[in-house]
C-alpha cells in the first residue's frame, strides 16, 4: 500500500538503532556529479552503475543539504558517523525533519521525495538497487556541475 500524506510519509523512514562498521580501507573520491559540490563518494559493494545490489558510503561536510529528490528504488541507509536529519516530501520543512545518529537506519522508498541535511560532518551508508539514479522534485535544484556533463 502506498502512502500518500505528509505525515504518513514521514513515517516511512522507519528508524532502528544498529551498528554501523566502515570498511578499513574505502577508496573516497568526488561523488557523482548529481550531488551539491562538497561530497565523496566510496563504493563498499557492487557498481552503482549497473541494475544490482550496490553499497556506497558518502561523506559530506558539516551543514551539507540535499534538496527534495526521490529515486527509482528503495533507499536504504545507515548513519556511520555525525548527524543526518531527513525528511518526506517535495518541499524542506526544517521542522518535521527526523535526526538520525550513528547506528540509525532508514528507509526512503521508490519515487517518495525526500530531502536531507547534516550537523558535523557526516558519513552515511546506503544501500539499494541500481543503476542509482537521483531526480530533484525541482529541477533547478540539479547542481551545475550535472547540468554541464548532460
Amino acid at each position: 500500500m502506498r502512502v500518500t500524506t505528509a505525515t504518513s510519509l514521514l513515517l516511512t523512514f522507519v528508524v532502528a538503532s544498529a551498528s554501523a562498521q566502515a570498511p578499513s580501507q574505502l577508496k573516497w573520491g568526488p561523488a557523482p556529479p548529481v550531488f551539491p559540490a562538497g561530497a565523496q563518494m566510496a563504493v563498499v559493494k557492487g557498481d552503482p552503475g549497473k541494475a544490482a545490489e550496490f553499497t556506497v558510503q558518502l561523506k559530506f561536510p558539516d551543514g551539507y543539504a540535499i534538496a527534495p529528490h526521490w529515486h527509482p528504488t528503495d533507499e536504504h541507509l545507515k548513519v556511520v558517523s555525525g548527524t543526518f536529519k531527513v525528511g518526506m516530501g517535495k518541499k524542506v520543512e526544517a521542522a518535521k525533519m527526523m535526526t538520525l545518529k550513528v547506528g540509525d537506519s532508514a528507509t526512503a522508498p521508490a519515487k517518495e521525495p525526500h530531502y536531507a541535511k547534516t550537523q558535523g560532518a557526516t558519513v552515511v551508508q546506503v544501500h539499494a538497487m541500481g543503476p542509482f539514479a537521483l531526480t530533484y522534485v525541482n529541477p533547478a535544484d540539479m547542481p551545475k556541475a550535472a547540468v554541464a556533463k548532460k
